[in-house]
């Protein structure tokens, strides 16, 4: 059979010349797929970063107190023979992952020395009414305003020394429910409850279980461009006696009574709050805010009435405690606000002045003087991001001649200048 030799070298050449060409065109496909494929991932990676936020603040700021070596709730006490300090107070970093019906919440902070953990919970809503939803972790207690207030935006420097006191640590362990209603009768309500572990973010130490909730009404008073927030508190919880221990009721300026026999002293305390803001013509918005606490605290010992953070290792002290706080501020333009705070803290209504330490089988101590802070403050907002604020606090305590020491009011006054960074 004879062979088209010429038709066959025509066939290779056309061959040779289409091979590149398709494997040019499949090189485009898969670039194209691989370009498309990219593009959609990061897609992806963009939409999970819309979800995280961060944001955080560092307070830097000097202080001088009236005496060397005073104890202070204005940042924590000065040092022996030491009256005025620079001080990183905090410095707070929060993480969140918001994916619309559930939260991861993530915040630590250090106060220049250590670093320690402030939140970290998850927070699950359910996704047809948006009212219900869970929050497990450590996280602030859900008891008044000034504790779920951030650091970052409070007026005062620091909480009032009744919160610091009942409320140390502000986050608990725990788990609460929220009832957050959107629509209906019951939409300016909301309603917070739990069981935590009752030690400021502490390991559990006695199986005890402390209920803590509030219930708050948020109401528009559109007829005086106001708003008002009223809010009542209960925390139910026990803290437990060491065994061969005494729980020890201190209420008599002669004779405290004896409990060898329970094994729990109550921790009950009710509180009521009320926050009204309003725009004012000519002046600029203001904003009122209280907060009533009172109920029975144990305590360690006759000299402090701070509330547990460990399980205890001798008698516990009850006490019938009472106090309050009102702050005012005031903003005078866009960059101004004048603050205003009274505070009240008595951790012992069954006792006054000079019958403190007057009798020794009273039991009473320091842990039952009575303090009252007045301050005056000043915010300049300098941008988005800075601000300044001197802070003047007039600190005085009950006297008497029966507790060394006490005789007379303590010079403890103190003046904050701070500086905020928060972004």
């Amino acid at each position: 059979m004879k062979v088209n030799t010429n038709r066959i070298t025509k066939l290779l050449f056309l061959f040779i010349l289409l091979v590149p060409a398709l494997l040019a065109r499949q090189s485009d496909t898969a670039a194209v797929d691989s370009a498309q494929l990219s593009v959609a991932a990061l897609k992806k990676v963009v939409s999970e970063l819309k979800k995280i936020t961060m944001t955080g603040f560092i307070q830097s700021q000097f202080q001088s107190s009236a005496a060397d070596g005073v104890d202070s709730y204005a940042g924590g006490n000065f040092s022996a023979g030491m009256h005025n300090r620079f001080l990183i107070r905090r410095v707070q970093l929060k993480t969140i992952y918001d994916n619309e019906s559930s939260r991861f919440v993530f915040q630590i902070e250090s106060n220049g020395k250590n670093i320690f953990l402030k939140d970290a919970y998850a927070y699950v809503q359910d996704p047809w009414l948006r009212t219900f939803a869970l929050r497990v972790g450590a996280f602030d207690r859900p008891f008044g305003f000034e504790i779920g207030y951030s650091s970052g935006k409070r007026e005062s420097p620091e909480r009032s020394r009744l919160i610091q006191t009942l409320f140390p640590n502000d986050a608990d362990l725990g788990a609460a429910i929220e009832i957050t209603p959107k629509s209906g009768p019951l939409k300016h309500m909301y309603i917070k409850g739990g069981l935590f572990a009752g030690n400021g973010i502490n390991p559990e130490v006695d199986n005890q279980k402390d209920f803590i909730g509030r219930i708050g009404v948020h109401y528009p008073l559109s007829m005086i461009r106001a708003e008002l927030d009223l809010g009542v508190s209960g925390y139910l919880g026990k803290v437990k006696k060491p065994t061969g221990k005494t729980i020890y009721t201190v209420n008599s300026p002669v004779l405290c009574s004896a409990n060898s026999v329970d094994e729990w002293a109550n921790r009950d305390y009710v509180g009521f709050d009320l926050e009204l803001t309003s725009a004012v013509p000519l002046l600029g918005s203001f904003s009122l805010r209280g907060e009533f606490i009172s109920g029975m605290q144990p305590g360690f010992s006759p000299t402090s009435s701070s509330s547990p953070t460990a399980l205890a290792t001798d008698n516990l002290y009850l006490r019938s405690f009472m106090g309050y706080y009102l702050i005012f501020i005031q903003n005078l333009g866009e960059t101004n606000r004048l603050v205003l705070k009274y505070d009240v803290y008595d951790p012992n209504r069954d006792v006054e002045g000079s019958q403190i330490g007057r009798q020794q089988t009273a039991l009473l101590g320091s842990g039952d003087i009575k303090y009252s802070t007045f301050a005056v403050g000043w915010i300049y907002t300098w941008d988005a991001n800075v601000s300044f604020t001197g802070y003047y606090e007039i600190v005085r305590n009950e006297t008497t001649p029966s507790l060394v020491g006490y005789e007379k009011d303590i010079a403890d006054n103190v003046f904050t200048l701070r500086m905020q960074y928060a972004f």
